[in-house]
């Protein structure tokens, strides 16, 4: 899908058919006529427009002819009814007279800026532009680490009720974005860095405190990564254990069982062979004797179990 945006500061955010000086390209998922179309307007290299379109694509800065940053960037998906948390890679590129925009998926932090959402926000103003990109970019990840940690919350607080199989899952699926998220977010640091020391990204010194501003808040988001995924890791282990030790208590309860109920088959099976010499075999009471007996050797049995915490 292919967007042209164009704005001024006394327009609003409009809508183009064709492309002109100082507008916005945003690609989503692009088809391999518009990605020819784009270059063919706009100089951008074919390389740099389909580098995106690699999910295993690093984060990275590239500058020939104009100019490439690959940032990964977070995405929320519903996975067996389930929120999940994944990244892929975004392209902003940056040339003499056109940003250009280039993602696998279409993502909110676009959306924000092709809705009118941002302000102050001039499709002509490039490097700013793509400093602002930058800076929803790192402002998601921490938005979607927060929900991380409530849902796992929600899901702790059910596996107090339950200890069941989907919760765990849950828990691990959550466990599993902080991972991509983390490995992302440090990728992403990198190019942040070397964003910082070139010259060709600090024409003005209000572009380089909005870098730093982006820099400040990815790191805060690999701290929060951090500090969640310990968590979650001790929260695995620790339900881990509790399940466990579940698992034993009712082993040992089921045994316990067993010896029990063994005991009147052990007695009954002794005494009902259809043999001579059997004790109380002729006496009319015998029966109420051998019933006394099971009854009193299975509660011995029963204190005896109880007191070695047994039951």
């Amino acid at each position: 899908m292919l967007s042209i945006y164009s704005s001024s500061e006394n327009k609003q955010l409009t809508k183009l058919e064709n492309i002109e000086p100082g507008c916005w390209i945003n690609m989503i998922d692009p088809s391999e006529e518009e990605l020819i179309f784009v270059s063919k307007n706009t100089n951008a290299p074919m390389d740099f427009l389909r580098a995106a379109l690699d999910e295993e694509e690093t984060s990275r800065i590239d500058i020939e002819d104009c100019t490439l940053i690959i940032l990964d960037i977070p995405f929320t998906d519903i996975d067996d009814n389930s929120l999940t948390y994944d990244t892929y890679p975004i392209a902003v590129i940056q040339t003499d007279t056109v940003i250009i925009t280039v993602c696998l998926k279409n993502s909110k932090v676009l959306s924000d800026f092709g809705d009118g959402k941002i302000s102050s926000f001039f499709t002509y103003k490039r490097q700013r532009f793509m400093l602002q990109v930058l800076y929803r970019i790192a402002k998601y990840y921490l938005i979607y680490l927060r929900q991380i940690d409530k849902k796992s919350y929600i899901v702790e607080k059910q596996l107090h009720k339950s200890l069941r199989n989907k919760e765990l899952l849950q828990l691990l699926a959550l466990e599993k974005s902080l991972v991509y998220f983390s490995t992302s977010l440090k990728g992403n640091e990198i190019t942040l860095e070397k964003m910082l020391k070139l010259d060709i990204l600090q024409q003005y010194e209000e572009d380089k405190d909005v870098l730093e501003d982006v820099i400040i808040e990815n790191k805060q988001a690999i701290e929060m990564c951090s500090t969640y995924t310990d968590i979650l890791k001790g929260t695995m282990d620790a339900y881990s254990s509790v399940i466990s030790n579940k698992l034993n208590i009712v082993m040992k309860f089921l045994a316990a069982i067993t010896i029990v109920m063994a005991i009147p088959n052990l007695v009954s099976g002794l005494f009902g062979m259809n043999v001579g010499g059997i004790p109380y075999g002729n006496n009319t009471n015998g029966f109420w004797y051998v019933f006394t007996f099971i009854v009193f050797l299975v509660i011995s049995s029963i204190y005896i179990l109880n007191k070695k915490d047994m039951f």
